[in-house]
């Protein structure tokens, strides 16, 4: 036992490293874990005292539990199966399978990343970008069933949906949101991952996956995380709202415990004088396709491009972005009294809610008298076809810079000479017909609010 044993330097510092591997899983990280759980459930004690929704422990929980809870619930055990008889492979093969869905689905959520850097991050870059307007709050949103599971259904017009929703409703909860794309690409995917979102394939047509998927939804929905979706799915390629689709929103409602907790959903609204994806969308749109890039390099071209103009002293916000949180509806009343309404039914009806939500803005509406216009209008013709267009629409949100009707639609006017969308010739404004189709998408964000009236 005191004897000597010669051996290598390389198989020493080895050893060594083993025995520090060895000790460190089993005594050091434990320990620091511990501490550091400890410490993030008493901040998220204090948070939950100031927020409306306290975050609910479903969303808090680990996410190798949430995992494991996932791949042994019984229907994901049952799809297995089906996908092993199907397939021809061994169960434990479509195990691993299923696993590997649950990996890519389940978010691991961190309190410190969404409210200590996401919220922060997301107001400094909304007011960075826009001059961002609250327009209609509907004052019974405080008076929502606080055992019930809250939904926001928004139409979506940009990659910033996320970033403005994600700060103005940051007083109310932490939002669970189902992202596409954007939540494969690298560095974003870590944050997206740590604020709480979850992954969604958009063409998977495998039957287990859809499983996986679904029964998530329904733990979230049981577990009464406050959640954000889209009901169209995707962003909108023409700038209007788009036909609902219905899978997301038909796992929510199918998906949820019978007798469990109501389901509330609260419609909200989204608007801008410039989409930065604009260009993209309306090419993507006019292919026939829903192709356009989810690259990094996109949002770093970006950003170079944003901080050189802020370098040379000529940088400006992007105009106005807006945000309408409307009345919310029950899940539970909507099949009371729509009982053969169904999902389809609720997604209209949801759709519907939504849209009379969207605002009304300077660049959009500037958009829309020039679009409607069968000639050059002078600023006189102008002024008056949009106040023809704000009398058709009463009910509209509409935002007034300044509360002041001239400067909203000056306002509009310097925007899209900017862009290029339109000139100016001989004390009269011309669409520039190679940009017709970026003017008739601002234009369309606001049409469906003038369906039925002259014009339309």
């Amino acid at each position: 036992m005191t004897q000597t044993v010669d051996m290598p330097l390389w198989a020493l510092l080895l050893l060594i490293a083993f025995a520090g591997v060895t000790f460190a899983s089993h005594f050091l990280f434990p320990s620091v874990r511990w501490f550091v759980r400890r410490r993030m459930e008493r901040a998220v004690a204090r948070l939950n005292e100031r927020l409306e929704r306290p975050i609910e422990p479903f969303k808090l929980a680990r996410r190798y539990d949430m995992i494991q809870r996932l791949i042994y619930d019984p229907e994901v055990s049952r799809a297995i199966a089906e996908h092993a008889r199907k397939e021809g492979i061994p169960e434990n093969v479509a195990f691993e399978k299923a696993k590997g869905y649950a990996r890519e689905i389940v978010p691991s959520f961190s309190a410190t990343a969404y409210f200590g850097i996401a919220i922060k991050l997301a107001k400094w870059l909304s007011r960075a970008l826009y001059r961002v307007r609250l327009g209609h709050f509907d004052e019974t949103l405080s008076g929502i069933d606080r055992d019930a599971t809250v939904v926001f259904v928004m139409n979506h017009r940009s990659n910033m949906d996320y970033v403005l929703v994600t700060w103005l409703a940051a007083e109310r909860s932490a939002l669970s949101y189902a992202v596409g794309e954007w939540a494969r690409v690298w560095p974003l995917s870590r944050l997206i991952k740590a604020m709480g979102a979850y992954f969604i394939r958009r063409k998977s047509r495998g039957a287990l996956y859809r499983r996986v998927l679904a029964r998530y939804v329904g733990m979230a929905t049981d577990g009464g995380v406050t959640q954000a979706m889209f009901p169209e799915g995707g962003l909108s390629l023409n700038g209007g709202l788009q036909e609902p689709r219905l899978g997301l929103l038909k796992y929510l409602v199918e998906e949820r415990e019978a007798g469990g907790r109501d389901v509330v959903f609260v419609p909200v609204a989204l608007n801008y004088d410039r989409v930065f994806e604009d260009r993209l969308l309306v090419a993507a749109d006019q292919a026939g396709g829903r192709r356009f890039p989810a690259r990094i390099s996109v949002v770093a071209q970006f950003i170079v491009n944003q901080g050189w103009l802020k370098l040379r002293g000529k940088y400006h916000r992007h105009g106005y972005a807006a945000v309408s949180f409307g009345a919310p509806m029950s899940l539970r009343s909507y099949q009371v009294d729509h009982p053969e309404g169904g999902v389809e039914g609720l997604a209209r009806a949801l759709m519907a809610r939504i849209g009379a939500e969207v605002p009304v803005l300077p660049v959009p509406l500037v958009a829309r008298a020039l679009v409607l216009a069968d000639a050059p209008l002078s600023r006189e013709a102008l002024d008056a076809r949009v106040a023809e267009i704000l009398e058709a629409a009463p009910r509209a949100h509409l935002h007034l810079p300044r509360d002041d009707l001239e400067y909203a639609i000056r306002f509009g006017i310097t925007v899209l000479r900017k862009r290029g969308m339109i000139e100016e010739h001989h004390g009269a404004f011309v669409v520039n017909e190679t940009e017709r189709p970026l003017l008739t998408y601002y234009a369309s964000s606001i049409a469906h609010l003038f369906r039925g009236c002259s014009g339309d």
